[in-house]
């Protein structure tokens, strides 16, 4: 039977699905003070897992024009400052974030009853950052930013295919690739960041970390305020 003839599940299973979570929460006691330090232990924890796929994998939502638009992209690095990924400038979400820079992250370990939500602005990294960065990246990705046009309709498979080929033969595996213009990194300041443990009965915890930016302000000592809230 092919996948497309696979019968469809229907809603009686769908409302069906659930599971119990398990025992073990998040205190307000055994939870680090810093909440960047307390994500960073959790990544290490995703990261170890082998039923998590990729743990640096994190839902990015933004807003454009009043609506609302999420997709997957890859956490890059965390620091005190924040968290880093790296797209297309000219890409949806890029010009999205150009109008409004408030965002959302949100990290879904879900083999581990946990999950992370990140609220924050976002602002372009600088370009010698960027560049650090892309000369790490794996030759055929560097070409892949190249041929993509990312956001942009596609009129067939064919038509990225043939640009793919096109700038692999411009820049040789083996050759320097040079960042593209449109490419480069964000760096989301966080102003809340929330850990999510799924308890019994539903029952879950949220201890979410709250503080102000101030623009005069230094963002790595700004003082976060702790609260837990209703499940």
């Amino acid at each position: 039977m092919t996948e497309r003839n696979q019968p469809a599940v229907d809603r009686a299973e769908i409302s069906a699905m659930r599971r119990s979570y398990g025992e073990v929460g998040i205190t307000e006691s055994a939870i680090n003070p810093d909440p960047i330090s307390q994500f960073q232990l959790w990544l290490s924890e995703a990261a170890a897992n082998s039923m998590i796929v990729e743990a640096n994998a994190m839902v990015l939502s933004t807003v454009g024009s009043g609506k609302p638009t999420s997709r997957t992209v890859l956490l890059k690095d965390v620091t005190t400052s924040g968290f880093t990924f790296f797209t297309n400038y000219d890409s949806r979400k890029s010009q999205e974030i150009s109008s409004n820079a408030a965002v959302s992250l949100l990290f879904p370990w879900y083999p581990m009853e946990r999950q992370v939500i990140v609220l924050g602005e976002a602002m372009r990294i600088s370009v010698a950052e960027s560049e650090k960065y892309f000369v790490t990246r794996p030759w055929s990705s560097q070409i892949g930013a190249w041929a993509s046009n990312q956001s942009d309709v596609l009129e067939s498979r064919e038509v990225l295919e043939s640009r793919w080929r096109e700038f692999a033969e411009r820049y040789p595996e083996g050759s320097t690739v040079p960042k593209p213009p449109h490419w480069g990194g964000f760096l989301v300041t966080p102003t809340s960041i929330e850990f999510w443990q799924g308890r019994y009965s539903r029952l879950h915890d949220r201890l979410r970390f709250t503080r102000d930016i101030d623009s005069n302000s230094n963002q790595a000592e700004s003082n976060w305020k702790l609260e837990r809230f209703f499940p």
